[in-house]
């Protein structure tokens, strides 16, 4: 695979109680300009997910939000993106990120983020889709689940080779990297491979 041009972010709608969260947030979306990258993401103007975009508009870049009509409503849209999709529910938005985007990394957040990432993970699992998912490790926030992971594989609850499909990491030059160089080695779980999105 090379390097993606269409790079899901999920992340918090909170900036956390670090500043290094947000601090790495508009530091991702400046390396995602200057890598010429869309990015794909929830349609916030709050939290990382609005620091994220913000960065990445300020440095020329471009980008692509999609968000349900009740949030809109609710005045938490970003005003200023390249464009943003309308959606009627989470499910939806869900899909349609999923289809504008090439890969898929998440950095600091929630249960929404983690609904959002597990939901590829599993889709990757089971062979509806060959693209990279990675975590972005700020100050150590990933690494129980980095942990926890390792220890389904040791249960036997995960294949091994779907485990190591997943990068984690606090690098982001090592990041691009990994995901430039991605091979999909993984067997699918059950479904049939010729249904895999390439």
């Amino acid at each position: 695979m090379s390097m993606p041009t269409s790079l899901c972010v999920y992340c918090g709608s909170s900036s956390g109680k670090h500043p290094e969260y947000v601090e790495q947030a508009r530091a991702f979306g400046e390396e995602m300009a200057r890598r010429g990258i869309t990015l794909i993401y929830g349609g916030g103007k709050v939290g990382l997910m609005g620091a994220v975009a913000d960065a990445l508009l300020a440095a020329g870049g471009k980008v692509v939000g999609v968000i349900p009509r009740q949030l809109v409503e609710r005045e938490v849209a970003h005003p200023g993106l390249t464009e943003m999709h309308v959606v009627e529910t989470m499910h939806q938005r869900k899909t349609r990120m999923y289809e504008l985007s090439d890969a898929f990394v998440a950095l600091p957040g929630g249960f929404g983020t983690m609904d959002e990432m597990f939901e590829m993970l599993t889709w990757a699992q089971l062979g509806l889709h060959r693209y990279p998912c990675a975590f972005l490790d700020v100050r150590g926030y990933y690494a129980q689940l980095h942990a926890m992971m390792d220890h389904m594989v040791q249960e036997g609850f995960v294949r091994t080779e779907h485990r190591e499909s997943i990068w984690f990491g606090d690098s982001m030059t090592q990041l691009f990297d990994w995901m430039a160089h991605y091979q999909v080695g993984h067997t699918p779980k059950w479904i049939d491979s010729s249904s895999v999105k390439a």
